[in-house]
C-alpha cells in the first residue's frame, strides 16, 4: 500500500508552544510528530509514503531523508502553496498505484487501514473518508451518510453541534478522481472536491471508533505528550 501525508502545513494555531519546524515535525516526547504516524503506517502494510512539503520542507528531508525503517519516503515539494487538493494532487504523479491512503500529517487516527482499502474496493469508490463518532461536533463540522454508507453531505463547523460523525482526515483516494481537469492548481480537497461531488460521485464513508488525535491546538498537543507514550509502533 502507498500513501500521502499533507507535511506542509505552517501550525499557525500551535505558534505558542512549536514555531520553529513543520507542524507534522513538532516534539512529542523527543520524538517529531511524523515518526509515530510513520510507525502505524507501517504496521498496517505501508511501504512508500510521499510526503507533500512545503513550509521549511529542508527539516523533514534531513531527518527522514529516502527511508525511515522499512518505509520508502518520498517528497512532493510545493514552490508555492496548493491548497489541501494541490498538494495531493502533486504527490499523486509520485504514486504508482490506481491509488492511494491519503491523510493529514498533524493528526493521528489509528483506524484499521487494510479494512478501509477492502471496504474502498467492494464500494468501487472514488474516494472513502474515514469517519470519527464523537460527541460533539461542533469543533470540526459533520459528515452525513445513507445507510449504504454513501456521503450525502458535509455540515459546517460550529454548525451541527452534538453527535455525530467527523473526517478523521484519513482517505483512499482513486488516482484518476484528482487527475480530472477541473482540478488544477491551487484547491482544497474538502470544499471543492468533496463538497460539491458528494451529491453525484461516489463518495462512501467508513465509520471507525479507533483512537484519534489531532495536535493543531495546543491543549491537543499537551494530551500527545501522554497520550502517544503508550504507542510502540
Amino acid at each position: 500500500m502507498e500513501a500521502i501525508v499533507l507535511a506542509g502545513g505552517f501550525g499557525t494555531r500551535l505558534q505558542k508552544v512549536v514555531s520553529d519546524v513543520p507542524k507534522s515535525m513538532a516534539h512529542i516526547n523527543n520524538r517529531p510528530f511524523l515518526e509515530y504516524l510513520f510507525d502505524y503506517l507501517i504496521s498496517q502494510g505501508v511501504s512508500k509514503v510521499v510526503l507533500s512539503v512545503g513550509y521549511k520542507n529542508e527539516i523533514i528531508s534531513n531527518h527522514f531523508k529516502d527511508h525511515y525503517k522499512s518505509l520508502e519516503v518520498g517528497y512532493a515539494v510545493e514552490n508555492e502553496p496548493l491548497g489541501t487538493g494541490g498538494g495531493i494532487r502533486l504527490a499523486f504523479w509520485k504514486i504508482e498505484g490506481q491509488r492511494a491512503l491519503v491523510m493529514n500529517g498533524d493528526s493521528l487516527f489509528r483506524a484499521d487501514y487494510r479494512a478501509l482499502m477492502d471496504f474502498h474496493l467492494r464500494k468501487k469508490a472514488v474516494a472513502t473518508l474515514a469517519l470519527r463518532k464523537l460527541t460533539d461536533t461542533g469543533r470540526y463540522g459533520r459528515v452525513t451518510m445513507n445507510r449504504t454508507r454513501r456521503i450525502t453531505g458535509f455540515e459546517e463547523k460550529g454548525l451541527s453541534a452534538g453527535p455525530g460523525y467527523i473526517n478523521g482526515g484519513v482517505y483512499i483516494i482513486d488516482k484518476l478522481f484528482l487527475m480530472e481537469p477541473g482540478f488544477r492548481g491551487r484547491f482544497s480537497l474538502e470544499k471543492d472536491c468533496f463538497e460539491p461531488y458528494s451529491s453525484f460521485s461516489r463518495l462512501f464513508g467508513f465509520p471507525s471508533d479507533d483512537y484519534f488525535l489531532d495536535i493543531g491546538i495546543p491543549e491537543d498537543y499537551a494530551r500527545a505528550q501522554h497520550e502517544f507514550a503508550a504507542f510502540k509502533d
